[in-house]
Order: C-alpha cells, then sequence, then structure tokens
C-alpha cells in the first residue's frame, strides 16, 4: 500500500467507521486540549531557540575582532601613555583601526550607573582605547609585552576572557530550547497514544461487532487514526496561532539592550512555527496507527 492511499483517508469525507470513535467525552477534550497546550509551548521553545542562537552569532561576531586597552596612570602622564600606547598599536601587524574614547563616550558608558550628569573629567578615570583586530589578527602576548615596557600603564583586555562564556550560555540555551522541543514531542505522542488506547479500549463491544460483519482490522484502525489525526491537528493550529499571538504582542525592546531581549521570531522565521501543526499531525497519525494495531490485536 503506498502512502498516499494510507493518509487518503485522513482528507476525505466522514467514513462510516468514524462511528467507532466518540465525537465527545474526556478522550476527545484530551487530544485536543494536548495538543493546543504543547503546540503553545513548542512555538515559545522555537522563539528561544532564534533568539539565543541571533544572541550567540551577535556576541560572537561583534567582539570577536575587538578588544580594548585601558591606561591607568596619574593625571600628568595619562596623555603621554595615551598617545605612546597609539602609537605602538599603528606599529603592530595585525590592528586595523584604534582609537582613544572621548570624555562623552566614557560618560555615556557610565550614565546607566551613576547618571547623566557624571563629571567625567573631575574623576580619576582609566583612559580607554578600541582596538580593531583585522581578518589576521595580532598577537596579543606580544603587545602586552611591548605595553609592560613602553606604557606601564596600559592593559590589554582582548574580551576572550568573558566572551567565550557568553557565547557559550547562549548556545547551551539554545540547545536547552530544541531539546525542550524535542521532549514536547515526545510528551504529546504519549497523550495521543494513551487517548487512542482509551478509546479503543472503550469501544471493545463495537470493534467485535464490526469483525462479525466483516470489518477488516485496518478499516477500524483508520477511522480512529483519521479522527486523532484531525484533532490533533484543529488543536496544534489553535494553540500555535495563540502562541504566535502572544509573542507578537510582546513589549518590542533593542536586542542589544539585554541578555533575552528581542525574544521572538524576525522576518522569515515567523514562517517557522507554522510548520509546528504539520509536525504534530504526522506525530498523531503515527502514534494512533502504531496504537490501534497495537490494541486491535489484543481484542478478540
Amino acid at each position: 500500500m503506498s502512502r498516499l492511499s494510507i493518509l487518503a483517508p485522513l482528507f476525505g469525507g466522514r467514513t462510516g467507521a468514524d462511528r467507532v470513535v466518540p465525537s465527545t467525552g474526556p478522550t476527545a477534550l484530551l487530544t485536543t486540549l494536548t495538543a493546543a497546550a504543547m503546540a503553545f509551548l513548542a512555538v515559545f521553545a522555537l522563539a528561544l531557540s532564534m533568539a539565543t542562537g541571533r544572541l550567540a552569532d551577535r556576541w560572537a561576531g561583534s567582539l570577536a575582532r575587538s578588544a580594548t586597552i585601558r591606561i591607568s596612570a596619574p593625571a600628568d602622564q595619562i596623555d603621554r601613555q595615551t598617545a605612546k600606547v597609539l602609537e605602538v598599536l599603528e606599529q603592530t601587524p595585525g590592528v586595523e583601526f584604534a582609537r582613544a574614547t572621548t570624555p562623552d563616550e566614557t560618560r555615556k558608558l557610565l550614565e546607566p550607573w551613576l547618571g547623566p550628569d557624571l563629571p567625567v573629567e573631575d574623576l580619576p578615570l582609566p583612559q580607554l582605547v578600541e582596538v580593531t583586530e583585522s581578518e589576521a589578527g595580532f598577537d596579543a602576548e606580544g603587545l602586552r609585552l611591548r605595553l609592560a615596557a613602553e606604557a606601564p600603564g596600559a592593559v590589554l583586555d582582548d574580551h576572550e576572557r568573558w566572551r567565550a562564556p557568553l557565547v557559550a550560555l547562549a548556545e547551551r540555551i539554545r540547545t536547552i530550547g530544541l531539546l525542550s522541543l524535542a521532549l514536547i514531542s515526545g510528551a504529546t505522542a504519549a497523550m495521543i497514544t494513551l487517548a487512542a488506547q482509551a478509546a479503543l479500549a472503550a469501544n471493545g463491544q463495537v470493534i467485535r461487532a464490526l469483525r462479525l460483519i466483516g470489518a477488516e482490522d485496518r478499516y477500524i484502525a483508520r477511522a480512529f487514526v483519521r479522527r486523532f489525526t484531525l484533532r490533533t491537528l484543529a488543536g496544534a493550529l489553535a494553540g500555535t496561532f495563540a502562541g504566535m499571538l502572544a509573542i507578537a504582542l510582546m513589549p518590542a525592546v533593542a536586542e542589544e539592550d539585554g541578555f533575552l531581549t528581542g525574544l521572538g521570531f524576525l522576518g522569515l522565521q515567523w514562517l517557522w512555527p507554522l510548520a509546528i501543526p504539520a509536525l504534530a499531525a504526522i506525530l498523531a497519525f503515527a502514534a494512533t496507527r502504531a496504537a490501534a494495531f497495537r490494541v486491535l490485536r489484543t481484542v478478540r
């Protein structure tokens, strides 16, 4: 039997064997609500995975070729050491661009913690030098040794010490999101299987009567597969659109303002949740079909 002949009854009209499956009752409600709830959770798990994936890519990309030099020295030596650091950087292979930050930029960096009216000029703050690497990169250890010799107050921070853990954290959260999708799929299959088995067991007498008049197990199982697959599809559609609506209504916050800001989908990523109902229906089809034939073998 071809795959098309197996799936065709799902999209055809109501079959006579459909009357074997109760149209209402605990199993019907359980199947629909389970599919809706799991699809709703799957949308958020998918959104979490995609958001943290973007976050990891942004952190890896924006910080991979950047470094900072912090110059801490007496006020009368700051300008001299800053000029020396810039001179050293101009002579360092692998440095694409370097510049000293202005007092206004320093004030803006400290504004979230110390307020907008911070007198930066009157505080003994270190001078910062932004460094952009070329694709080839520079020798960090060699640069540290030269800075220590020519500008003792300069300290190089290539961001690797704290960038790598942040990227690893984002990747780990993305993995947890994908694992959550797998667990949601397994739980959905288990609940649908239990509901189908309960419905089959409750209709044992009807199944025996159908067999007496010549109905084959394939004909009886088809009714359960069709009914439970369509129930799952309906519930998953409702849950998916509810989840997408909830994400769309979340307050918009710039991604660079926090860790998990920008949770959701961007552009064509909004098409990904639409696959959830189809996958739920396929899962229900496979789980119900296996459960139906397993139970029918025990009903004699």
